[in-house]
C-alpha cells in the first residue's frame, strides 16, 4: 500500500489524501487579521469566496498569542491568509506585525 501523501483539488478546499479508503484530512485555510476596516472587508470577502467552514478567522487584536504563530508561518503583514499548503497571501495592506504587536 502507498502511503505518500497527494493533494487533490476539489472545489473551495484542497484535501490532503492517503492511499486508504477510510482516510481524508481536510486542511483549512488561516485568515489573519487586526480588526481594522481593511481587514473586516477583507474577511466578508474570503468568507464568500471560500465558505465559512473552510477558514479560520484568527483576530490578532483579541487573539495576541497566536502573533508569533503567524510571524512564524511568514506573515509580515495583516490581512493576510495561508493557504491550506502553507503559502502566506498577503491581501491590501491594513496593518504591519509591528503596528499590531504593539
Amino acid at each position: 500500500m502507498n502511503r505518500n501523501i497527494f493533494l487533490v483539488r476539489k472545489p473551495n478546499y484542497i484535501c490532503k489524501q492517503y492511499y486508504s479508503p477510510n482516510l481524508i484530512i481536510m486542511a483549512k485555510s488561516v485568515f489573519y487579521h487586526a480588526g481594522c476596516p481593511v481587514c473586516i472587508s477583507a474577511e466578508h470577502d474570503i468568507i464568500s469566496l471560500i465558505g465559512e467552514k473552510n477558514v479560520e478567522i484568527v483576530h490578532l487584536g483579541e487573539q495576541k498569542a497566536r502573533i508569533e504563530e503567524a510571524e512564524t508561518k511568514g506573515v509580515k503583514s495583516v490581512p493576510a491568509l495561508i493557504t491550506p499548503n502553507g503559502n502566506v497571501l498577503h491581501i491590501n495592506f491594513g496593518a504591519s506585525m509591528a503596528d499590531v504587536k504593539g
